[in-house]
């Protein structure tokens, strides 16, 4: 059964028929995971916004979440976990950058989880300060059909790339001239992994997993066509990015009295010997907090439907459910007392999280990433201060000094 898209302007309706059309036709327990993502492509439900025939309707992306709770309830996955950051991250900057053949290559494999993407940004002296990244890209020279169009050869360390172990295809960031200040002098590739010159070493966590990884590129040769955006704008290209991050990181927004709030609740209540009126008073804080969040979240989600980018105020709520995240275990802890510090599995081959008579334990230890992973929380702070709140920009001495001559 072939699902087709609606010749109307989609409105709620029309795109739950959709959906239940498809997932009727795909039951989601019962076909592999690619057919199903790709039939929810073909749909144009992946991103109900995007056009028709790169997995959208050309519809309000207010939308979304209605296609989403239909695969839900068929016992689908929740979307973006097939491919966390091909979804949350880079779909919107192939969107916006690439060339429509480009998109159709990219989206529909990056959509049904076959293909998974990183993000190659941050590097060992540059993590914060993205823009003071050092890893090179090299044009060389053209040829009598392409002239000054040749390859680029890229040298450099990246770190803490999230997924890179498992990932064909990454989003990366190189300076293309040190003589220029260090935002201006930065070009946006797209980088197949599998180049030779690609060197990945995964990094063990606090949880003994490796979801982290350094990426290492050794004259690594990228065709000027997976150039995204003129040659010195990838800071432009970069921050679209960085705002999909954002707005991926802190839109998810959970049912009252679930997400990271309902394990602490559900704690409570499996240790009724452990109450005191302090734990009580700390407790109700972090459910109003957690409530505050997801309002906040929904109303930001709401925002971002009518923008093509996503607003500065993403940061907001990614600043603030990065760091609940770690209060609402580390009241856990607390409430576990030395119960707190066993735990069941110590293995980077286990399946997740979520699960075991010691997740919580292990959801403490991963926690601690939350607040660096996606922006630490000093430059989401430094976000909504300039950019929300319009305060005065923090001194910036090397603004104008080119690169080259920053020292560090």
């Amino acid at each position: 059964m072939t699902t087709t898209a609606p010749s109307i302007a989609p409105d709620a309706a029309m795109i739950e028929k959709v959906a239940r059309d498809v997932v009727t036709a795909h039951p989601p327990r019962d076909v592999p995971l690619t057919e199903l993502m790709g039939a929810w492509y073909d749909a144009g439900l992946t991103w109900v916004h995007f056009p028709e025939g790169l997995g959208g309707l050309r519809a309000p992306r207010s939308l979304q979440p209605v296609a989403n709770r239909v695969m839900r309830e068929a016992g689908g996955p929740e979307p973006r976990t097939v491919n966390t950051i091909g979804y949350g991250i880079v779909a919107g900057t192939i969107r916006r950058y690439a060339s429509p053949e480009q998109a159709s290559r990219l989206l529909r494999p990056l959509a049904t989880g076959e293909e998974k993407w990183c993000q190659l940004f941050s590097e060992p002296s540059a993590g914060s300060d993205l823009a003071g990244l050092a890893t090179r890209a090299v044009q060389e020279t053209g040829d009598a059909v392409t002239p000054g169009g040749g390859d680029w050869i890229v040298n450099g360390q990246k770190v803490w790339t999230s997924l890179a172990h498992t990932s064909r295809w990454a989003v990366l960031l190189a300076r293309t001239d040190p003589d220029v200040p260090k935002h201006k002098g930065l070009t946006y590739f797209i980088l197949d992994m599998t180049t030779p010159g690609v060197e990945v070493r995964p990094l063990r966590q606090l949880t003994g997993r490796a979801q982290f990884n350094e990426v290492f590129l050794d004259n690594v040769r990228i065709p000027d066509a997976q150039r995204f955006g003129a040659v010195g704008e990838g800071w432009i290209v970069a921050n679209s990015t960085l705002g999909d991050e954002r707005t991926s990181l802190g839109d998810r927004v959970p049912a009252r009295g679930s997400g990271v709030i309902a394990d602490a609740l559900a704690l409570w209540q499996a240790h009724p010997e452990r109450h005191t009126p302090v734990l009580r008073e700390r407790l109700t804080r972090l459910w109003i907090r957690a409530e505050t969040h997801r309002l906040t979240s929904d109303r930001t989600r709401v925002a971002a439907a009518t923008q093509a980018t996503a607003g500065p105020g993403s940061a907001v709520t990614k600043l603030v459910g990065s760091e609940l995240t770690q209060h609402v275990y580390e009241f856990c802890m607390e409430l576990l007392g030395p119960a707190g510090t066993l735990i069941d599995t110590y293995s980077p081959d286990a399946p997740d999280d979520e699960s075991g008579p010691t997740a919580i334990q292990r959801k403490y230890l991963r926690s601690r990433a939350t607040t660096l992973e996606g922006g630490t929380s000093e430059i989401q702070r430094n976000v909504i201060g300039e950019r929300v709140l319009k305060l005065p920009q923090e001194p910036r001495a090397d603004k104008k000094i080119p690169w080259r001559d920053v020292p560090r």
